[in-house]
């Protein structure tokens, strides 16, 4: 019988609280028994296992971003829609690193199709738009965005930029104008 107050949902966002705490990487069922003082056992019955729990941490990072982006995103277009869908990016890899990297999860096809993934990937075109660019470009820039936005995102959290001028925040805004002007050119 499940235990009174445990449920998928609360597994996961305990799972997702975790990962900011100690790193995604250190998500595991035996570890969210011992947060809720349960039997890993007692937890099969909310999650399948490691793969599960770790899939559903995923899927909620996911939205958690898209919904951010949703947000940041509205009434903006050009080279303002590609610096608010960066700074979302990066904010939220600040604010919840192993949600960030949960957000990364290699995903089974019929999971990633039925995530906010999608609706992430919906929104960087959408920013690409205004740019004018045709759908096989459209597939190289975005790739070439995630990949910016990652990478800067990725070495910045592991204080590779710590101790160096000028800040990261000026690296960062000379990249997105940078990219946006790359995009404004692109052959």
């Amino acid at each position: 019988m499940p235990r009174a107050g445990l449920t998928a949902d609360r597994l996961a966002r305990a799972g997702a609280e975790l990962a900011d705490e100690v790193g995604f990487e250190h998500v595991t069922v035996s570890a969210l028994a011992r947060r809720f003082d349960v039997t890993v056992p007692s937890l099969y019955s909310h999650v399948r296992g490691s793969h599960d729990l770790l899939t559903r941490v995923a899927l909620l990072a996911l939205g958690e971003l898209a919904d951010r982006a949703d947000e940041a995103l509205a009434g903006r277009a050009g080279k303002d829609a590609l610096a608010a869908l960066g700074d979302v990016h990066r904010d939220y890899a600040r604010a919840h690193p192993g949600r960030y990297d949960a957000a990364r999860y290699r995903l089974d096809p019929e999971a990633a199709a039925a995530s906010a993934g999608v609706r992430l990937a919906q929104q960087m075109r959408a920013v690409l738009r205004g740019y004018d660019l045709d759908d096989p470009d459209q597939t190289h820039a975005v790739r070439l965005l995630g990949s910016t936005f990652h990478g800067f995102v990725s070495l910045e959290l592991a204080g590779a930029f710590d101790h160096s001028e000028p800040s990261t925040q000026t690296s960062w805004d000379r990249i997105i104008d940078s990219l946006d002007l790359l995009l404004r050119s692109w052959t």
